[in-house]
């Protein structure tokens, strides 16, 4: 029960792993995977955190004396390329449902699913 963060970031997974089981439609199930992108990255920034840490720029080294703690800026790096492929992703899908609509004139998985 240490960090409140945490369990919201869970918390949001569990509501987006939801909408995209329960709910039948198509759009709702894609909303519900951003959710879940969503709520990753977040969870993946909160782990890179530290405590009285800075950025790893350094224009002038007196200006940041002694020994300093730098924020790993990896994670960030990451989640910027997991971000630029959930647009791609959710492009790709909602480019899919149209279609889908397109043909079967019904955006409910399990009507579709049936034709």
């Amino acid at each position: 029960l240490g960090n409140f963060s945490y369990w919201i970031c869970m918390i949001l997974i569990l509501i987006g792993l939801y909408v995209m089981i329960a709910k039948e439609n198509l759009i709702k199930k894609i909303m519900g995977l951003n959710i879940v992108h969503t709520s990753v990255f977040l969870f993946l920034i909160l782990l890179s955190d530290k405590k009285d840490g800075v950025a790893p720029i350094i224009v002038y080294p007196e200006i940041v004396p002694g020994v300093v703690e730098f924020v790993n800026p990896l994670p960030h790096v990451l989640v910027l390329t997991g971000i630029v492929v959930a647009v791609a992703l959710t492009a790709f899908g909602l480019a899919l449902t149209i279609k889908i609509y397109k043909k079967y004139g019904t955006l409910d998985a399990e009507k579709v699913m049936e034709l």
